[in-house]
């Protein structure tokens, strides 16, 4: 072959190879590597190690020459090795954040609220392209807020408040069009607010902002003029501005006065106050697990620790790294919601504390999953108790039923009207009825429940709940209010004194009519005693099952108007029980309501004729 032919054909081949490299490059998923071969990412976070202090020993295992740094704590990958999050929150670090945060091409997830970090928000953060969610709250940021922030057009959810950043809004952060949530209260932001098209958000605490309609202060080419006044007028202010400030700090000590008082009286209930979740539980902060974890602590899901299943998913017993038991609840369905809708209202959730609510203790969130994780109830749900056949003497006795009853009504009425916003359950029943270990009831189940304000209390978007346990104007209309809530009660109660079997055969909907009309009939004749569950062998309060009959019937009428309140209910049961019976709670002394219904008499011999079972919407979730 000519030799001029061969260096041609010797180039072409060259060619070829830089070519057919040059587009595995672009196609391929794993991580770059650096002109020395190293991780860009693992070079990445080594910049930000090296210029964060930290008191602690958690950044130790952030090793130069490690290849892949899915395996370091606080780092989240996706299943291809990509760092996708950052999770630094509540780590006291100080120092600086890196400039070099912006070579994380892939981050979708930065957490680093509740730190001590200082110094300007470098500018590169706004080549993070796929970031959804930044928080940076509580720390000591400093400067102008960078205006790259505009760039990240996928960003869901900032929290930048209670920081030190001075200057105007950036407009092009304002003007973000997938932003959902925005928070830049309290710092030293100052000029004209920018019209903010997130959909939630806050500006509170910046007190050189300006909008048209301020009075004493004027805005100019984005900054504050602040106007002559008189003296008095000055010292008018500054009075006002004393007043203020003294109310709001009495205020806040009295809150937190009140919020250790009540932490105090129920902390055996609180997941944060026990001392195995207490090193990993943040007042007031769910903690989100890494999908690691959650796999290593229910045995990569095995089938052996499923607790149980139902509608929204299977819910399995796992053991945390700390020895903590839990309950895993990984829902069916991941895309029912996105991933800042669904961190808030879980967030929202968690803030319900009550000794007879199932506390939320964290979750986990990835692209194909989402979990709920719970503390594990050790003496499983209501309903498993009265299966307890085979025992010579029940597991609940009449004086624990009817604690159960009272704790399930207290923990109801905490989410009826001590919630804002209020919290329908929509699926009271003795399955979502916990016993945690010495059958103490929680009310479980609640945390998917849709979250309603005032304004439309009534509305739902899919029926949710168990025939034979649900209220005919929600079967059939789809519309749910309190008083649903207070209709599945009345059937939970109903359980609880005539046992499981009462709710067994037929046609859901009929065979409740029919049971709830023989309930009536036995009441009018005097002769309720029969409907005590056999277990209890006849030893029960007949005074107390009297009254608990006249809760049912009132709780169950068909038209809801005329149900009573769950704050009514909790009055009726207080009222029935024994003074000496009556258990110390977080909850305030109720009154005493007065019902209408005469006092029966029974006759003990007559045997029980009670059978319905619920036909399963949804089941135990």
């Amino acid at each position: 072959m000519d030799p001029a032919m061969e260096r041609w054909l010797a180039l072409l081949l060259l060619l070829a190879e830089i070519f057919f490299s040059l587009a595995y490059l672009a196609n391929s998923t794993d991580p770059p590597l650096s002109p020395s071969g190293v991780n860009n990412e693992v070079v990445a976070l080594m910049s930000i190690k090296k210029e964060i202090r930290v008191e602690t020993g958690v950044m130790g295992g952030w090793d130069i020459n490690s290849v892949d740094p899915c395996t370091w704590t606080m780092v989240v990958c996706s299943p291809n090795g990509l760092v996708i999050s950052l999770e630094m929150a509540n780590n006291g670090f100080s120092g600086t954040l890196s400039a070099s945060v912006g070579n994380l091409s892939h981050l979708q997830t930065m957490l680093l609220q509740n730190n001590k970090i200082v110094g300007p928000l470098p500018t590169e953060i706004g080549k993070l392209s796929q970031l959804k969610t930044l928080d940076l709250s509580r720390n000591h940021f400093v400067g102008e807020i960078p205006r790259s922030l505009g760039f990240l057009t996928q960003l869901g959810y900032l929290r930048l408040d209670r920081n030190n950043f001075s200057g105007p809004i950036p407009e092009a952060i304002a003007k973000l069009a997938g932003l959902t949530f925005l928070d830049l209260s309290y710092n030293n932001l100052s000029g004209q607010i920018p019209r903010i098209s997130a959909k939630d958000y806050s500006v509170a605490g910046n007190y050189f902002l300006c909008n048209s309609s301020t009075a004493t202060h004027g805005c100019a080419n984005g900054s504050v003029v602040v106007h002559e006044v008189t003296s008095s007028r000055k010292n008018s202010n500054h009075q006002l501005a004393l007043a203020v400030s003294l109310s709001v700090g009495c205020v806040l000590m009295l809150s937190l006065l009140l919020l250790a008082y009540w932490i105090h009286r129920c902390r055996w209930r609180l997941p944060f106050a026990s001392d195995e979740l207490n090193y990993e539980y943040g007042m007031g902060q769910l903690k989100r697990f890494s999908y690691r974890e959650i796999q290593v602590a229910t045995n990569n899901f095995s089938s052996k620790n499923i607790l149980g299943q139902g509608g929204f998913g299977v819910v399995y017993k796992g053991r945390l790294r700390n020895g903590a038991v839990v309950a895993v609840k990984r829902l069916k369905d991941p895309n029912f919601t996105g991933e800042i809708q669904f961190q808030t209202e879980v967030e929202m959730i968690g803030l319900a504390l009550h000794r007879n609510l199932l506390c939320l203790y964290g979750f986990c969130m990835t692209s194909n999953d989402r979990m709920l994780i719970y503390p594990y109830m050790p003496n499983g749900s209501v309903s498993d108790r009265l299966r307890d056949l085979n025992q010579e003497q029940p597991s609940l006795n009449w004086n624990k039923r009817m604690r159960i009853a009272l704790g399930a009504a207290r923990g109801l009425l905490y989410l009826h009207e001590q919630c804002n916003p209020k919290i329908i359950h929509r699926d009271v029943k003795a399955a979502n009825i916990l016993l945690d270990e010495k059958f103490e009831a929680v009310v479980g189940d609640f945390g998917l429940a849709k979250l309603l304000d005032r304004r439309d209390s009534h509305v739902t978007t899919a029926v949710r709940g168990t025939v034979g346990h649900i209220a005919p104007e929600y079967l059939s209309t789809g519309q749910s209010s309190e008083k649903t809530d207070v209709f599945g009660f009345g059937i939970l109660l109903l359980e609880l004194i005539a046992g499981q079997n009462t709710l067994r055969s037929g046609n859901g909907e009929c065979q409740k009519g029919m049971i709830l009309d023989r309930v009536r009939e036995l009441y009018e004749e005097k002769r309720v005693c029969i409907m005590a569950d056999r277990q209890l062998n006849g030893l029960f309060d007949r005074t107390e099952l009297e009254k608990a009959v006249e809760v049912i019937l009132l709780c169950t009428q068909a038209n809801p108007i005329l149900r009573p309140k769950i704050s009514q209910v909790v009055r009726a049961l207080e009222a029935a029980r024994p003074a000496e019976e009556i258990e110390e709670s977080r909850d305030p002394p109720h009154g005493i309501i007065s019902h209408s219904f005469p006092q029966p008499h029974d006759d003990v011999n007559e045997a029980s004729s009670f059978v319905i079972e619920p036909i399963e919407l949804s089941g135990p979730r």
